[in-house]
């Protein structure tokens, strides 16, 4: 088991330089960033660019794995994303993992003025970016002509310090997101069943990611890949369960999820009158002696 963190990108840097560099002096073992232009109730206050938080982050920090949680093609064209990402990379050492979900329907959906997709077509879209994104990052000249997305003999030399490139975090529960997550992520990434936040139990949310991470295992197998191969990545705050009440109420949270399966878990970094407000002292201890907790004999 594995703990991350996830900041959002609401510092000015004189302010957030000194966020990502505690999260590494805290021991995470990733620091995402949301890659969104805005983002519901954050909307209308402080909100800057994923890439160049990450890049100053890159520069601030030595060990700490870096990367999205989660970039989507909302705004996002594969052929201006790698040439960013393969920057990033080479900035970071070799520290970034490309966490890539379909998107939604919220602020991004609009902001390029075009109409919000429908469910169906965000998936075709992502059914296109991916792979293409996986070509450009991957190989040093691509063409392309596909429905929604070219290239046209696009360079991307030196290409990734990671090789053949950095890795993929796929966010998606559906059967098409899956099979994209078994043939080009290195991780999936969930956030357990939406369905169950307001209304559910944190018996039935984990029941639900126990159903997600067996689809995933089939989606694996229909491609004859090992689902071991995938790491899987449970970001919190989405689902009933308040991990962050209390020592006990993370390690009951943490231990439960790796014996579902889970490789991951992703605190969101707590912000002050906010919904990710959450008592620091006791964040920290968490991130210090969590998961040594968690591998204590019980």
């Amino acid at each position: 088991m594995r703990l991350s963190t996830v900041i959002l990108p609401v510092y000015r840097w004189s302010e957030g330089r000194d966020v990502w560099r505690r999260a590494e002096e805290l021991g995470f073992h990733t620091a995402y960033t949301y890659d969104h232009l805005s983002w519901r109730t954050f909307r209308d206050g402080p909100w800057f660019g994923a890439i160049p938080t990450l890049t100053a982050a890159a520069a601030a920090t030595e060990r700490m794995r870096l990367g999205t949680l989660v970039t989507s093609p909302n705004f996002r064209h594969p052929v201006t994303l790698a040439k960013d990402l393969i920057t990033l990379d080479d900035v970071s050492g070799g520290r970034v993992t490309l966490g890539i979900g379909a998107g939604g329907s919220g602020f991004d959906a609009t902001a390029l003025g075009q109409d919000a997709w429908t469910p169906r077509e965000r998936a075709d879209r992502f059914g296109e970016f991916v792979p293409l994104l996986d070509r450009l990052l991957s190989n040093d000249v691509v063409s392309y002509e596909g429905e929604f997305y070219s290239a046209h003999e696009v360079r991307n030399i030196p290409g990734c310090v990671q090789r053949p490139r950095l890795p993929f975090a796929v966010a998606a529960t559906g059967p098409r997101g899956l099979k994209l997550a078994a043939r080009h992520g290195q991780a999936w990434v969930t956030t357990g069943d939406p369905k169950l936040f307001e209304t559910g139990t944190p018996e039935q949310s984990l029941e639900a990611v126990r159903g997600q991470i067996a689809k995933l295992g089939a989606a694996c197998e229909a491609i004859h890949r090992d689902p071991a191969e995938l790491d899987r990545i449970m970001l919190t705050g989405f689902t009933p369960d308040r991990p962050l009440d209390s020592f006990d109420a993370f390690t009951d949270f943490a231990g439960r999820h790796a014996e579902a399966g889970i490789d991951e878990i992703v605190l969101h970094w707590p912000i002050e009158n906010s919904d990710f407000a959450a008592d620091h002292k006791l964040f920290e201890r968490i991130a210090t002696e969590g998961l040594a907790q968690l591998a204590a004999p019980r």
